[in-house]
């Protein structure tokens, strides 16, 4: 695992419960143990307030295409202050020169309008080429009874759920390294399968530093105890994410995903968590895209789908731009995304 040889300062827990308050859509890429993460792994992070009107934490990747600054889920602002956004966006130029990034991308928790696009364009921003931080997905929301919870899935769905309590199939979770390691090995032989790219299992063990308890595998196993589905669920904020999933070949003919998502759902709403999200469907009208499969199963659980507006660019370097947009151009149709 790669570390910096200088300590960053990184926001702490009270500051971020505060955020939250301002900011209740607010979730993990903008917290302190995201930030964390980034440290560990060797991302330089910059934390900057604006004016007590907003937060955003900021990583520095160094990209053999270019070196570039990403903020995902944020900036934390109130968009609907042209004259904050527009200083905001100022701001943030001015970072990402300084630190000689080719461009600085955003995606902001703000939903996809025709107003947010061109309060975009207004601020100078272009649309990137690539997708950041589940700009789909599916939201569902916790203050609902459990009984409404089940009533909202699609019947289908709900016949799954049923049917992996009556083949006994058992959901658990753990914090251990030796889950992680075996989560991570059962991701990459999903991953040879369906056709992505796995995270690293040092990207994962540095999840795992910086959030702590807030992080756990869950998986879903036989009354024989042969695992059948995965997730690592990252808890924050007001919110639960489904961020990552793996499966064994059992997961085609048995409910193991069904039965983990609902127990993941149903632990979160006990443990006061007000939305859950599912992270990442395609967009809609794309059968092809590399999240359809998957996109039908996580729609079934009833929850909102959301929008988020898609991810923009602050160019600083033309030329260096021009270069990355046709490598990442090229990627994303080589990813069906």
């Amino acid at each position: 695992m790669t570390r910096n040889n200088k300590q960053q300062e990184l926001p702490d827990g009270k500051e971020w419960q505060d955020i939250i308050k301002k900011f209740p859509e607010a979730n993990f890429p903008q917290s302190p143990e995201y930030a964390k993460t980034n440290d560990l792994l060797g991302n330089k992070v910059i934390t900057e307030k604006f004016d007590g009107n907003g937060h955003a934490e900021m990583y520095i990747k160094n990209a053999k295409r270019g070196r570039y600054l990403e903020i995902p889920c944020g900036p934390l602002i109130d968009w609907s202050n042209p004259e904050l956004a527009k200083n905001v966006i100022e701001k943030i130029r001015q970072i990402a020169s300084a630190e000689k990034c080719v461009f600085a991308r955003i995606r902001p928790q703000i939903k996809n309008t025709p107003e947010n696009i061109t309060m975009m364009s207004d601020l100078g921003l272009k649309k990137s080429p690539m997708h950041l931080a589940a700009e789909h997905t599916v939201i569902i929301d916790l203050t609902q009874t459990e009984e409404d919870l089940l009533k909202n899935m699609r019947r289908q769905t709900r016949y799954e759920v049923r049917r992996a309590e009556k083949l006994g199939i058992k959901v658990s979770s753990s914090n251990s390294d030796e889950i992680f390691k075996e989560f991570h090995q059962i991701q990459v032989e999903t991953a040879k399968r369906q056709s992505f790219i796995p995270p690293s299992l040092d990207v994962l063990m540095a999840e795992k530093e910086a959030f702590g308890e807030n992080i756990r595998v869950y998986f879903a196993e036989t009354d024989e105890g042969e695992k059948i589905a995965y997730g690592l669920i990252i808890k924050n904020g007001n919110e639960g994410d489904y961020f990552e999933a793996a499966s064994t070949l059992l997961n085609r003919k048995l409910p193991g995903a069904y039965a983990l998502l609902w127990q993941v759902a149903r632990d979160l709403k006990k443990e006061g968590y007000q939305r859950f999200n599912l992270w990442g469907i395609a967009p809609a009208g794309q059968p092809n895209h590399r999240y359809a499969g998957v996109t039908t199963f996580k729609t079934g659980f009833g929850g909102e789908v959301v929008e988020f507006i898609p991810a923009h660019d602050i160019v600083i370097s033309k030329i260096g731009y021009l270069k990355d947009l046709v490598i990442e151009k090229a990627r994303k149709k080589r990813r069906h995304l």
